[in-house]
This record gives structure tokens, sequence and C-alpha cells, in this order.
């Protein structure tokens, strides 16, 4: 049995890197038998399967078929098989069956067809027995595949149900060839993180022997770049080994035969209907030749189509860009205002809930946003002539305008504590672990998770931070991230973000926790080819990165936030929608706002990357609490009226002394008392003029009040003027400015200070404390 070492075969394509030994030059390919071949084959019967020992191999018969049976032969000869009676007898059927094949339909297997082929080989090993004769062995099966591969280029393998294709492989090439190439890509891609089986591996091993197959060669460094874009793109390729294929490929760019295969993706655009020809032409040239992302164009492309169905349903007659006015933009804005869900989309599956709903005034802003968008480029790029500008005619109403603004999603505080909690106590059982082992790691997944519970990173940037993103420092210096000699929580853990959706790359401020936890995954993963950061155009280390693929920035709200919310007994959605990524970013953002120590916006736009703040403040939300102490803290009742002790004689007013006019009620002005009845209308009470209600504190009269026994002391507000509290507030300038106002007003009495004589000297009223808490 000869093993080969070249390649194949009777294709006219076959890889000049590897060829059989068997040339089809060498054999007569006559499509017709000849009638004696025919003869010899009907006369041979079940000789046909030459088993030593059971036919005459100086037959003459043998000699009528040898143009048919030196290439089943030669192909034999070529072909790897088990030392064992079965498979021995499997090859033997096989040639058997084929020539019995021949002289059923007349013609040589040059002749046949795929159909020919099946009809011989069955859609499964089930219809192969029943089809089959008794005698032939089902061994026989897997080698009449390798017979079809080699004398008719057959590779419809997808048609012939459900078997392996390594045996095919090893029979074809040779087992010692095809396990180099299994073990060459597996080292790579368990290198990488992929749970290779040492073996051979369920997903890798089927999927690199159909690549091998369809490439008609053994070797790795024949899957170039083109073969691989043969093999992606061939028919009989199943979608199921799209995946390890695109594994696989990296591993053999890795090994330097080919180059990386292109980044799969998966939302294809269907195609436009419901418009005119020339408008879907418009749609599609801008939406190729547009520099903004791959996700906006996607998204503007969707909208314009709906422009497009509103056209021919309105304005028929407007079929391209160009042909747009004033009129019809003002045509358009009314439509959008007036839009229902639903209304000129193509395909209704994902608004099957919400159609006939009015559509939200943030969605109404982005379809202008969009249409504005597309013909200040048509007119840039002259394209069309430019006959309006499309910043005022399709401006957002101010009836839309008004009722968008910053609205930040906050996740409720009670909600979020959970969530940190399960969190930190997150386990692999918590986590899609052990379904299979194409599952992240728990490590990889548990510091994900804390990442976007501690670092208020959209989920983009958490995708693409990059390894050795952490850094430490102490008191302004660096330090090791292990260091012993500065405590924890002296520590500063620093996050270096990288360029980001509106600006360059920052750093931040993270806490400790998060800086350990990604550390010790950088610990522990596997080394990663480098991979390009589609944002900047790099090639560079993802921190996020196994298997040689990056952790789709969707994954944080596909599973993460799910497990999460899932171990924390919370529901994945609140009154505010759906918890998501962002979400996290809005809530750590209004608890940094809202802390006993709050951050400035200044402080908290620099801590988000913002370029403004007004980005700021869509994320940060004050909440009712923190505006709540916040406006007890300033103030306002007691900066505009002041608590002072009223001393009350309640003999003069049981006795009636004070309904004859004696003074029964004394104002504590600190250094003296006043008894004007109306004393919080006297404009003189911070500046008294010393006035016939005035008593001094210092006189005889002043120290007997103070000793009688029935005084009772309560308290009177007094509200100030504007004047009264700017002096209030800004000290003694303020306060002389007051008495100079005061000299010619007149006081209780009548007479002003002026005519007095005595110099009046401002002071601030005795204010008494008083907690307006709760006891």
């Amino acid at each position: 049995m000869t093993v080969p070492t070249e390649a194949s075969a009777f294709t006219t394509d076959a890889v000049p890197s590897y060829s059989w030994p068997v040339k089809p030059d060498r054999y007569d390919r006559r499509p017709e038998l000849t009638s004696d071949e025919r003869e010899a084959l009907a006369s041979l019967g079940t000789d046909l399967r030459r088993y030593p020992g059971g036919h005459d191999p100086q037959a003459p018969q043998w000699k009528d078929v040898r143009r048919l049976l030196r290439p089943l032969d030669d192909v034999r000869s070529s072909l790897w098989c088990p030392d064992e009676g079965s498979y021995r007898r499997g090859v033997d059927d096989a040639i058997a069956l084929i020539l019995r094949h021949c002289a059923k339909h007349g013609r040589s297997m040059w002749a046949w067809s795929a159909e020919d082929w099946l009809a011989l080989i069955g859609a499964s090993a089930r219809q192969f027995t029943a089809n089959a004769p008794g005698w032939a062995e089902g061994t026989a099966r897997p080698y009449l595949m390798a017979y079809a591969y080699l004398l008719n280029d057959f590779t419809e393998f997808d048609r012939l149900g459900s078997f392996q294709r390594l045996p095919l492989a090893w029979r074809l090439f040779g087992k010692h060839l095809v396990d180099e190439a299994q073990q060459q890509v597996a080292l790579v891609l368990r290198g990488w993180g992929y749970q290779v089986e040492t073996d051979v591996d369920a997903r890798i091993s089927p999927v690199l022997c159909q690549a091998l197959l369809l490439n008609r060669s053994p070797k790795l460094e024949d899957l170039t770049t083109e073969a691989f874009d043969r093999i992606r793109q061939h028919p009989d390729l199943p979608d199921r080994y799209i995946g390890a294929l695109y594994g696989i490929q990296r591993a053999v760019a890795e090994l330097g035969h080919c180059s990386l295969p292109p980044t799969p993706y998966r939302g294809r655009m269907p195609e436009i209907e419901g418009t005119s020809r020339s408008w879907a032409e418009w749609i599609e040239r801008w939406h190729s030749t547009s520099t903004l992302s791959r996700r906006v164009r996607d998204n503007n492309r969707s909208l314009l189509s709906k422009i497009g169905r509103w056209l021919a349903a309105e304005h028929p007659e407007i079929t391209e860009p160009d042909q747009w006015t004033r009129q019809t933009c003002a045509s358009w804005v009314a439509a959008v205002d007036k839009l229902r869900v639903g209304d000129y989309a193509q395909r209704l599956a994902s608004h099957e809930t919400r159609t006939g709903q009015p559509v939200t005034p943030h969605t109404k802003s982005g379809y202008l946003t969009a249409t504005r968008a597309f013909f200040r480029d048509l007119q840039e790029w002259e394209w069309i002539p430019r006959r309006f500008d499309p910043i005022r005619a399709l401006s957002t109403p101010r009836t839309i305008a008004a009722m968008l603004g910053p609205d930040p999603r906050v996740i409720a505080d009670d909600i979020w504590a959970k969530l940190l909690w399960a969190g930190l106590n997150i386990g692999p059982d918590d986590l899609p672990t052990r379904l299979n082992s194409l599952r992240y790691p728990f490590e990889l997944l548990r510091v994900l998770s804390l990442t976007w519970l501690f670092s208020g990173l959209r989920s983009d940037e958490i995708a693409r931070l990059r390894v050795g993103c952490v850094r430490w420092q102490h008191e302004g210096f660096p330090i090791p991230g292990d260091s012993d000699e500065v405590l924890a929580r002296d520590a500063v853990c620093l996050l270096d973000v990288p360029t980001h959706k509106t600006g360059t790359s920052f750093t931040k401020p993270v806490d400790p926790l998060l800086g350990k936890a990604i550390e010790a995954w950088q610990e522990l993963r596997p080394q990663q080819p480098k991979m390009l950061d589609r944002k900047t155009g790099e090639h560079v280390d993802l921190l996020f990165a196994m298997r040689a693929r990056r952790v789709a920035k969707t994954y944080v709200n596909g599973t993460i936030i799910p497990s999460l919310c899932q171990k924390a007994g919370v529901p994945t959605a609140d009154v505010r929608g759906n918890i998501t990524s962002h979400r996290a970013r809005s809530t750590i953002a209004s608890q940094l706002y809202n802390a006993k120590e709050p951050m400035t916006l200044f402080e908290l736009q620099a801590w988000l990357g913002h370029r403004s703040p007004e980005s700021t403040q869509h994320y940060a939300k004050i909440t009712p609490n923190t505006l709540a102490r916040a406006y007890n803290d300033a103030g306002y009742f007691e900066r505009n009226v002041r608590t002072i002790e009223v001393l009350v004689d309640r003999d003069a007013v049981t006795s009636g002394a004070a309904a004859s006019g004696e003074p029964w009620q004394y104002y504590d002005l600190g250094h003296g008392f006043c008894t004007y009845t109306f004393f919080e209308q006297c404009p003189h009470r911070m500046a008294c003029a010393r006035c016939d209600f005035y008593t001094p504190k210092d006189s005889s009269k002043g120290q007997l009040l103070e000793a009688k026994d029935n005084l009772q002391r309560m308290l009177a507000n007094v509200p100030l003027s504007d004047d009264e509290r700017a002096a209030v507030d800004d000290g003694q300038a303020a306060l002389d400015q007051l008495l100079e106002r005061l000299v010619d007003v007149p006081t209780p009495t009548g007479a002003t200070p002026r005519e007095i004589g005595v110099p009046a000297t401002a002071t601030l009223l005795p204010i008494v404390a008083v907690n307006q808490g709760k006891g």
C-alpha cells in the first residue's frame, strides 16, 4: 500500500504543490463501454469482488476490462487503508460496485455525473445498505466517496448525510499528513485559549478536513488566502463550519501561510423595497461613500429608504434628491411630526408590539438629523446642486426640540446595590461557563462584570481596553501594583481608556478592586495575536480577547447583565427600560455627582471623557435627596428671616396696663430693648436711633426689667429687607450704607436719627438658633 506524498488528481485546477502519482493522461477515458467490456462485466458477476482465493485472476474477462480496472487499482494503491480485513474487503467491494454500475448504465466512470455517484453512494449509510447488493460491505461506502472525489472531483459532501470527514481525509491524503496538519493548527489554537482536544477535536477536525478536501491538498502551506476565499464561498460548505473556519484561518495565518480572515459582518442589509429604483441607487451610493461608522450608515440607510417609500406614496413625481425643494423639505418635516411606529417600514416584525404608537421626540429628531446629513453630503460632494440649506430647511421644529434634553436613565439605588453585590460575589455557576467548551473562562467573565460595574465606560470602550491599561500610583508617583509598602487604600488605580466615541484616549481613577481584578486576568490570559482596533486602525493587544477573537461589545448586554440580574434577583428591566451597559454609566456618574463630597461637573466631565459639560449633563442627575439637602443648606428661609428673642411682661398683660398703652413686650437688640409693638415694621431695627421706645440694657430700667420673675421669653421671626439682608451678608460697608440711608427716615416716635442727634450705630440682631428638624 502506497501512502501518497504528492497531490492528486483528475482535476485541472489542482494545487500545484501537491499532486498524486496517478495521472489522468495515462488512461483511456472513453465514456462509452465496448461490447466486449459489457459482456465481460456481465459474465464476471460476483467475481468482480476479487476476494483472495474466490476468483480466477487469469480469467480472460479481466483482460477485456483492463481499461476500467487499471485506474481503479492505481487509485487503490494510493489510498490509506487500515490493516483490517473489513476495510480491505471494503475497497474491493467499492471497485466491484463501480464496475457493476458501469455495466448497468453502459458508461465508464469517467462519464459519470454527480447524480450517478450519489445514486451509488446513497444519501445516508442506511440508504446505501438498502440499495447495495447483499454481499457489499458497509465499509465500501467511504471508499466510494474517495473514488468519486478522485475520479470526478466530487465535493458535494453535504448531500451525503452525516459522515466523518476525518477518515475520508485519511484515506485520500494519508493519516500521517492529515494528523500533522491537525496538530499544527491545534497547537496554535490551544495557545490562544481554545479548548482543543489532544487527539481529535469534534469542532476543529471536521472543518479542517473539509478545508483540506476542498483545497485538494493536506498541506497547510497550500491553504493560501485565495484558497480560503474559495473554500468560504464553496456552495457545499455548511454554515455551521463558518465560525471554526475563521479560527483555522487565524491559525494558518499565524503559521505564515495566508493573511488574516475578513471580520465577519452578520448584519447584512436587505435590498431596498418600495422605493423608486433611482432613489435606492442614490441611497446605496451615499452608503458606500460616507465616512460615518458602519452602524450609523446602516441606520441612516434604513431611514432614507423610509423617505423613499414616503415619496412613492405622497410625491411619486420625486425620484431623485436633486428634485427636492424647500416645499418638499417642509412636507417631510410635517410628515415626521405625525409619524407612527411602523409607518413606511419595510419589515414590521420588530415593531409588532408597538405598531401604531406615536414616534418619540428623540426618534423624530434622529430622522431629521439623518435627512440633513444626507442632503448636506450630497451638496458638499457636488452630486446635486444646492437648491436649499439643509440645516434650515430640515431643522427640528421647536415643538419637538422643546421635549428633548438631558434625561439620564439612572438605575434605582436599591437595584444597583444588589447588582454590585452580585458582581462581587459572582461564581462559575452564575455565568455561562460550562455549557460547552467554547464559552469564555470564568476569570474573564468576572473581570468583565466588575469593569461594567465600576469603570463607568461605554460597552465599546470596555471591549477595546488593552493589556496593561491599569497603572498604580501613590502621592503622584508610580508604584508596582503588588507593592507591599503602600496600603491598598492608599494606592490610586488609574485606568487608561482608548480613543472613544467623542474624544481621544484619557486616564481616569477607578476603584483598586477593579485594578486588582484586571491584573489577575492578565496573569491568566492566554497569549493572543494582535487585533485590529477598528476605531484607530492600530493592531493592539486587547484585554478581553480569547481564542484569537475579541469579546463582542454586545456581550455585556446580552450575557453579563442578564446573569448579574439573575444572581441579584432583580428583573432585567425597570420602569425606565432595559438595564443596559450605558445605564450603568449614567448611574455611576449620578452617584458621584450626588456623593457626600460630590465631584463637580467639570471633574465629572473629565472622569467620563466628555469634550464638553453639556454632554456630562446627559449623565449626571441630581437626586431629590441631594436637592433637598442643598436647599436646606442654602438657608433660604433663614436668609430672609431672622429669629430674635422677645420678653413678654405677663403682669402688664393681666393687669390691663398693656391695654392702656404701657409697654408689655421687649425686643432684645443685644445692646438694649425696643418696646415698639410693631418692631418688625421699623426700618431702624438694625440701626437703632435710640428713640423713646429704646431702653439700654446697662440702664437701671433695663436691669430691673431683666430681674423680673414674671417675664416670659419668646421668639419672634423678623423678615429682612434687601438692604438689611445685604448688611447681614456683606458686612460693615453695607452697614455704613444702611446708616446713611436711614439718617432722615422717621423713627416710630416721629423724629429722624438726624433730629435725635444721637449717633446711630448699626448692629446685627442677636440671632437665636432654632432647630427646625424633627425632634
